[in-house]
């Protein structure tokens, strides 16, 4: 691995445990309209898309696709904000990357990113923030992740890009971005890891030509 120079984080299974959070989010708009609660297969497809796609899915065999999409658009994602819980160590390893490292966020979040960062004190750590409202094509499309390099003049290469899903997967590889798969050792990936501190040995180990 080429010395990295910037570390590209997702949010979503990366940097929160959100599932609780996003769950009770459209849970409670399929409750709005009589749909039961989220399958298995839902939660794990909303934990991965944005939030217009996800709504679009629930919804995708029902004449009310329309009405769910406009409450959606209505409805704010804030007061589940607090549910989301922050991954061990991140702001430890954020404060170690600094100011060494350029440090950026790409996700399929859209304006909840910034509120998300603000109610947990994350605000200042990033130099770039590129959400699903900054593109036009969010991930599994590279665009996000070749934006980022574009802002810093890297090339793939001098990235990481800090993954849980297929769709991080899809993007990595597109982007040429290496992969590092967090908590998830059934994607492809540059390197497998299941705590923020083993990614700090392995920059180490680029820093040193290793």
């Amino acid at each position: 691995m080429e010395q990295v120079r910037v570390v590209i984080f997702d949010c979503d299974g990366v940097m929160f445990d959100s599932r609780k959070a996003n769950e009770a989010y459209y849970n409670h708009i399929l409750a709005q309209f009589g749909r039961p609660r989220m399958n298995s297969e839902e939660c794990n497809y909303v934990h991965m898309h944005t939030a217009e796609k996800s709504v679009a899915y629930l919804f995708r065999n029902d004449p009310k696709v329309k009405e769910a999409l406009a409450y959606w658009r209505r409805m704010s994602y804030l007061p589940f904000i607090p549910v989301m819980k922050m991954e061990p160590y991140l702001k430890d390893f954020l404060e170690y990357l600094r100011p060494a490292y350029k440090t950026a966020i790409s996700t399929n979040r859209s304006d909840t990113m910034g509120p998300v960062l603000a109610n947990h004190g994350l605000e200042g750590y990033f130099d770039i923030v590129v959400s699903c409202l900054d593109v036009k094509h969010p991930k599994p499309h590279p665009e996000s992740l070749i934006k980022i390099l574009d802002h810093f003049g890297l090339s793939p290469r001098k990235a990481i890009y800090i993954g849980d899903s297929e769709i991080d997967e899809s993007a990595a590889k597109a982007a040429g971005i290496p992969l590092v798969a967090y908590k998830n050792p059934a994607l492809s990936a540059a390197c497998h890891v299941t705590h923020f501190k083993e990614i700090e040995g392995l920059l180490e180990r680029s820093k040193a030509g290793k």
